[in-house]
C-alpha cells in the first residue's frame, strides 16, 4: 500500500493505493494521525481511487478516523472510491456518516 498525504486549501487529503486491510491498517492510521496532527486540520479528505479492496480493519481505522475528526469538528470525506469498495461502505453503514464525491475538487468546494 502507498499512501500519500498533502494540504490543499487548509484540507488534509489523502491518497492511498493497493489493498486497505489488516495488513495495512496501523500503518495508516499512524500516517494519517500524524498528517492530521502536524498540519493541524479540521477535514480529511481520503481519495479512494487506487483502492481494489477494504476489509474489516480496513473499515475500522476508517471509521476511527471519522470519529477523531468529527469530534474536533470536522468532517471526513471519501472521493474516487471505486464501486466495489463502495459497496464495502453501504453494507457496513459507513454512507450514513461519510460522504462520497466523484473527485477531489468537489469535495474540496464542500468542505
Amino acid at each position: 500500500m502507498k499512501i500519500v498525504t498533502l494540504l490543499k486549501q487548509g484540507v488534509l487529503i489523502v491518497r492511498v493505493e493497493g489493498e486497505l486491510d489488516m495488513h495495512v491498517a496501523d500503518e495508516f492510521r499512524k500516517l494519517v494521525d500524524d498528517a492530521i496532527d502536524s498540519y493541524g486540520v479540521k477535514n480529511v479528505i481520503l481519495n479512494l481511487q487506487e483502492v481494489s479492496f477494504i476489509d474489516s480493519s480496513g473499515l475500522g481505522v476508517i471509521l476511527g478516523r471519522y470519529k477523531r475528526i468529527s469530534h474536533g469538528g470536522g468532517k471526513l470525506a471519501a472521493t474516487n472510491v471505486q464501486p466495489q469498495v463502495t459497496k464495502i461502505f453501504e453494507l457496513s453503514g459507513l454512507l450514513t456518516i461519510i460522504k462520497l464525491y466523484e473527485s477531489e475538487n468537489q469535495a474540496l468546494t464542500q468542505a
